[in-house]
């Protein structure tokens, strides 16, 4: 490898989202010469328009139940409760900025060096970047590419009507009737949204049940609440076009129904941001899932070149991309060799309503790894639901591989799912079994000491 002081810089990251940025700031820890390419905005994907105005919304939307339910408590509001879009949305923009800010003084309190420009590969240690200034090139020992991914809408007649869930939060008016086609995390959580916000919705889905992936019971029962809840779930069906009718839509389905709306959200996936990133420059290309192929030390097919996050194959998760990034920099930046990231017990949740919480293997996978397991289950209306009259219920699960009584698989559908799923992640991950669940006093009361109140296995 040639002499680093050859270089302008030990390290050019493209992209200053989550994985990006988090890479600039642990390299530049090490006492690298770090630059950071974005033409956007600091912060990615999650803090601009995925995870945290997400959460806000669904903050909000949560707020109408609530109010719903406190007459069963004594509370009473002095007249019916109203939303208003515009107050929320501002606010959101708000906070945003605010976490753009300190995302910039990250940067700069490192040492990192920031561009405000869109950055191309030219070849493995020199990149172009595209400003206000024209071109200028820069190189380095190594580049990151870390520029994440991007909505995709499928193509069909009126599909230019359709907004993706980049443009979403920022609507001028709020939809009295909102459809969304999809069946992954986003369609999910966005139809819970707005169902919540007040919104006529409906979920389109040309497969039998959404959430392909997840344990089938959580997404039965997923689906049941979200029905109860008022959202209109069409599956088996998709979106033949859209026509404009003055300021609504039609939406015409394969299944013959017509459906008049106001905003149409086309949550349908999203795939590597590449565009003009130069790739075919240096004859990078993707795999069949559309990913930069990488080795374990994030590599790409020209070793100076790294990639992680949703560039690369795994769940599309910002936590990951941030363990990703501080994987890579031990590798590259110090003497240490980490081990590597465990991807089978990796927490997740969706922020619909309830929300889902979830780690490990679903009862299916479990079922094709183990020889013989068993499942305790548990389905209950929680106490915060018993005088509010809502009959919402809560969803409690564990999987355990029989021989070994190590608990493999951890689900929950209701309340804090999320918040509660972290701790139960810790014990999953450490590998620990049944009964150490069983010998670790519960909290009470509350609906997560289930977790460890659950004695009776439901089925093998």
């Amino acid at each position: 490898m040639a002499d680093v002081s050859e270089y302008e810089y030990d390290l050019i990251v493209i992209g200053a989202g989550s994985g990006g940025v988090r890479t600039a700031r642990m390299a530049a820890a090490t006492g690298a010469r770090v630059a950071i390419a974005e033409d956007r905005y600091l912060g990615g994907t999650c803090v601009n328009v995925g995870c945290v105005p997400k959460k806000l919304y669904s903050y909000a939307a949560h707020f109408r139940d609530s109010f719903d339910h406190a007459g069963g408590f004594g509370w009473q509001l002095p007249g019916p409760a109203s939303f208003d879009w515009a107050t929320l949305r501002d606010n959101k923009i708000s906070e945003i900025k605010r976490l753009n800010g300190i995302y910039q003084r990250m940067l700069e309190g490192a040492g990192v060096t920031l561009f405000n420009a869109r950055a191309r590969l030219v070849d493995g240690h020199t990149v172009m970047l595209n400003g206000e200034h024209g071109d200028i090139p820069l190189t380095a020992q190594k580049i990151v590419l870390a520029t994440g991914g991007w909505p995709w809408v499928p193509d069909f007649p009126g599909s230019e009507y359709a907004l993706d869930s980049n443009q979403i939060f920022d609507l001028d008016t709020f939809p009295k009737r909102f459809l969304v086609l999809g069946g992954g995390y986003i369609a999910v959580e966005f139809s819970s949204i707005f169902n919540g916000l007040g919104s006529e919705t409906h979920l389109i889905y040309r497969g039998e049940l959404f959430l392909k992936g997840f344990d089938q019971q959580v997404r039965e029962f997923t689906r049941a609440e979200m029905e109860r809840k008022g959202v209109n779930l069409h599956f088996n069906t998709n979106i033949e076009r859209i026509e404009a009718s003055q300021d609504t839509y039609k939406v015409y389905l394969t299944s013959g129904d017509v459906l008049d709306v106001d905003v149409v959200l086309a949550a349908t996936g999203r795939k590597a941001n590449i565009r003009s990133l130069g790739l075919d420059t240096l004859g990078l290309s993707l795999d069949k899932q559309g990913k930069i192929p990488v080795n374990e030390r994030f590599e790409t097919a020209v070793p100076s070149v790294l990639a992680l996050g949703d560039l690369t194959a795994g769940p599309e998760l910002t936590p990951l991309a941030i363990a990703e990034a501080m994987q890579l920099v031990d590798y590259h930046f110090t003497d240490t060799t980490p081990p590597p990231l465990d991807y089978a017990t990796i927490p997740t949740a969706v922020f619909c309503h309830p929300n889902i919480g979830t780690v490990g293997l679903s009862e299916q996978a479990a079922r094709e790894k183990f020889a013989r397991i068993r499942v305790y289950c548990t389905d209950f209306r929680a106490m915060k639901h018993t005088l509010s009259g809502s009959h919402e219920r809560t969803l409690m699960k564990l999987v355990v591989d029989d021989e070994t009584d190590v608990v493999v698989g951890a689900h929950m559908v209701g309340d804090d799912a999320g918040e509660i799923m972290q701790g139960i992640a810790i014990a999953v991950r450490a590998g620990l079994t049944k009964q150490d669940f069983d010998r670790t006093v519960g909290i009470h009361p509350t609906g997560a000491e289930e977790f460890v109140t659950l004695r009776t296995p439901t089925r093998f």
